[in-house]
């Protein structure tokens, strides 16, 4: 018996297919500084030193969490890989930094090169929207690791900041306004609630009226808004104090991670719009308010604090930009470690 390695799983020859058909959607995610495309065995990205005078360099990973259970479920891998870059481009956005370069890793049980780029096609549209370059990955095709048809994926992402520039919190103080800026929806948090909550009792085809003629699959697979150039652009005009990119954690969990010890966010609930899909979720899984603010970013994906002679100015910079933004609270001041409280 001769036995190979396509006979125990793993087709080189469909991964190597799949390489060749990522090239051509990296390529318009190139930057200048890249020396080198798709394919080799690391990325390589020259930092111009002469724009940067003393950088400082970013990184960020992560998933998509359960999300992509609901893609597996509708067949729809089109933009998950736009959550990737997303959750990743974001978290780094909000330290000040631009994203420079990004890699994945794709892992499937069963290599379905179809399949494969369509969740490419998804990250290198989320690299164009934030910015940087789809410089590198890994596809592993791993026999029996995962379902049929099911795969993961994880990404991480690299920016520069100028020292000087960091975005950090330190000078936040009490009588500074919380501005708010829109999420798309649930982004790519909280799906093993919203799943549960929804899909146990409803077909990915239902049409709720909240959803004004939208199925709850295409509600749960809105991808995550990315915020890279937004940010950049109001760094350029206004004085930013601090960031928090609303992800796991909700409003309560990650408003105050750039906040100093002694100060306390207080937001006001009605002072934005809430996407339907968050009051469905709580309504059909009777899921408590205070456990929605705790698990979703409840239709705010990204805050900015700043001094309020600064509002004006950075709600005329976002709207250039076609992002609406609402004064959502204020900071107070506080006791011991920063907290968020949402007034309901």
């Amino acid at each position: 018996m001769v036995l190979t390695y396509r006979d125990a799983g793993v087709d080189i020859d469909e991964g190597d297919r799949l390489v060749e058909l990522i090239k051509p959607l990296a390529k318009p995610t190139l930057r200048p500084e890249v020396m080198a495309g798709i394919g080799g065995f690391g990325g390589l990205f020259a930092l111009d030193l002469e724009r940067w005078k003393e950088p400082v360099l970013v990184s960020g990973t992560d998933g998509v969490g359960t999300k992509l259970k609901v893609a597996f479920a509708a067949d729809r891998h089109a933009t998950v890989g736009i959550d990737l870059v997303a959750m990743c481009a974001n978290d780094i956005a909000v330290v000040g930094a631009e994203p420079l370069f990004f890699l994945d890793y794709f892992a499937t049980g069963k290599l379905s090169v179809e399949q494969g780029v369509e969740v490419v096609k998804g990250i290198a549209e989320g690299c164009r929207q934030a910015g940087c370059a789809l410089i590198g990955g890994e596809t592993a095709e791993l026999p029996g690791f995962y379902a049929r048809g099911e795969y993961d994926l994880a990404g991480f992402a690299v920016g520069c900041v100028e020292r000087s520039r960091i975005v950090d919190g330190r000078t936040v103080a009490p009588g500074d306004v919380v501005l708010g800026m829109p999420s798309s929806g649930l982004h790519s948090n909280g799906y093993s609630l919203a799943r549960k909550a929804l899909l146990e009792k409803h077909p990915l085809d239902w049409k709720p009226p909240e959803l004004g003629g939208r199925t709850v699959a295409d509600a749960l697979l809105v991808p995550t808004r990315i915020y890279a150039k937004d940010v950049l652009a109001l760094l350029e005009r206004v004085k930013v104090k601090s960031l928090g990119h609303i992800t796991g954690g909700g409003l309560p969990g990650n408003v105050p991670r750039n906040l100093p010890d002694g100060t306390r966010a207080v937001l006001h609930e009605g002072r934005w719009p809430r996407p339907a899909i968050f009051d469905l979720v709580q309504r059909e899984g009777g899921v408590p308010w205070e456990e929605m603010y705790l698990t979703f970013n409840m239709g705010l994906g990204l805050v900015a604090t700043l001094a309020p002679s600064d509002v004006e100015t950075a709600q005329a910079v976002l709207s250039e930009r076609g992002l609406a933004s609402w004064v959502v609270g204020g900071i107070e001041k506080g006791a011991g470690e920063a907290v968020c409280e949402v007034v309901r």
